[in-house]
């Protein structure tokens, strides 16, 4: 047995290591058995991270467990199934059609003296568990997935408009229960900061209980309707993709030779044209400036940073084939294992020496302007492509605003009927979603588009001007 004071009151423990994607907002645990054995909860498809960390231990991957089927990743429980044998944990109600062990509310799984006890949390998703886990029959902490999370729940309509208030509903009693547990318990949330699971801004991605029952505003409302009326409140806007990847999750995402999948074949320029012209969509992960210099025209902006799969799946739709454009200094693992986790699977290649090849063929390339913060003028139609939530909390006077996801799901035609082609500046927070949606009205056919440096907080610095709070 372990000693329970192993897990401090910031709900971190020696035993309990959480592996953080910032990109996605999630965590995934790996939990030291203490018998050279691990558990790991709530595993990416992307198991790079978590090898590193049973390898670095000396741990053999014994269990994976699931909280839920997840829709802003594809698991990789069913990967540690075939590569390491460990015994996949979920809900039964999930109607996984992989080998794995199905629980239903109280079952407890021996884990050579920590036990697991699946508890019954629906609302984030019909079936979803949280595990909780118990030294000597004492609550040790509980692995949340996307019930209770750090400052909040997560989100609730992502099973369709004609269940979101249900499953508000269920959360509000999820929440309930889970507070329950004696304030020393550990709270191990998988979604956090920049998770679109609608996980609030802030550093903080574990707790306890005792702290989320002081802090959590969620957790201070006793009335139901009061509670289902806040969080539905709280929900922006989510990829696309969220819609799709449960039912992978359910069928069990296709297994992966880790020594292939970090790789892409070089694409001479002749062929790039071929597949271009047979659908194929030019993906340039290159940085901003890069890709304002001088890019191919009509591609797809994404820059390669944390973020990239989130933007890949919103800006470009999964079955179509992907021709990336890069840096030689840039990292084709990484950008191939973001594409992996979100099941982008169509990566069919690069363009062989870049943007310097396209246009050493002989082919035209184009740039946009990069303008700094004092340099927007009255001249210019502000386009601010932040989340809502962003937009409201503070823009530029009489900027308008369309989110960077809305603009990828409408036609050229669409765009243009919304934004005439007048000289625009886009902006967001840094200039990288900016970049992407330039790209975007670039398809369309606008004309004058250039992308500011920095964010509206950087304009007020620069000019002086206030920004307007509010729609």
């Amino acid at each position: 047995m372990r000693d329970s004071n192993e897990v401090a009151a910031t709900g971190s423990s020696d035993a309990v290591l959480p592996l953080v994607d910032t990109g996605l907002g999630n965590s995934t645990y790996v939990v030291d058995l203490g018998d050279g054995g691990a558990l790991v909860v709530d595993p990416p498809r992307d198991l790079r991270a978590v090898r590193a960390a049973t390898g670095k231990a000396g741990l053999r991957i014994r269990f994976a467990a699931d909280t839920h089927l997840h829709a802003d990743f594809l698991s990789g429980a069913r990967q540690l199934a075939h590569d390491d044998g460990a015994q996949v944990l979920a809900s039964a109600a999930g109607g996984r059609q992989f080998g794995h062990r199905g629980l239903t509310d109280g079952d407890e799984v021996d884990l050579g003296g920590l036990v697991l006890t699946a508890m019954g949390t629906p609302g984030h998703t019909d079936e979803h568990l949280s595990y909780l886990v118990s030294d000597g029959g004492s609550p040790v902490g509980v692995f949340t997935g996307g019930s209770l999370i750090v400052g909040s729940a997560a989100r609730t309509d992502l099973l369709g408009p004609e269940r979101t208030d249900e499953l508000a509903r269920a959360q509000f009693r999820s929440l309930q229960r889970l507070a329950r547990l004696p304030d020393p318990t550990a709270v191990w949330p998988t979604h956090g900061a920049g998770s679109f699971c609608s996980a609030p801004p802030g550093a903080e991605r574990t707790s306890t209980i005792g702290r989320e029952l002081a802090s959590n505003p969620l957790l201070r409302i006793e009335d139901e309707d009061r509670f289902v009326e806040q969080l539905l409140g709280s929900l922006g806007s989510h990829p696309p993709y969220f819609l799709r990847l449960a039912e992978v999750n359910r069928r069990g995402p296709t297994l992966l030779d880790p020594t292939e999948a970090g790789r892409l074949p070089q694409l001479p320029v002749p062929d790039v044209r071929q597949r271009r012209a047979a659908g194929a969509v030019l993906v340039d992960v290159r940085p901003v400036a890069d890709y304002a210099r001088a890019h191919i025209q009509g591609a797809v902006a994404i820059p390669l940073r944390a973020q990239f799969a989130t933007w890949l799946g919103w800006m470009v739709a999964a079955d179509v084939p992907i021709v990336v454009v890069r840096n030689p200094d840039q990292d084709l693992g990484e950008l191939i294992w973001q594409a992996l986790n979100i099941g982008v699977e169509r990566l069919v290649g690069e363009l062989a020496g870049g943007t310097d090849a396209w246009a050493a063929a002989g082919l035209p390339t184009t740039g946009i302007r990069l303008l700094g913060p004092a340099e927007v003028d009255q001249q210019h139609r502000v386009l601010d492509v932040r989340q809502e939530a962003e937009f409201t909390a503070g823009h530029l006077p009489g900027a308008m605003h369309a989110e960077l996801g809305s603009l990828a799901h409408i036609t050229a035609d669409q765009i243009t009927a919304e934004l005439t082609d007048v000289p625009t500046v886009v902006m967001c927070g840094h200039g990288e979603r900016a970049a992407g949606a330039a790209s975007l009205l670039e398809r369309a056919g606008h004309h004058d588009v250039a992308v500011l440096r920095g964010g509206p907080d950087d304009w007020s610095d620069a000019t002086g001007g206030d920004l307007v709070r509010g729609p």
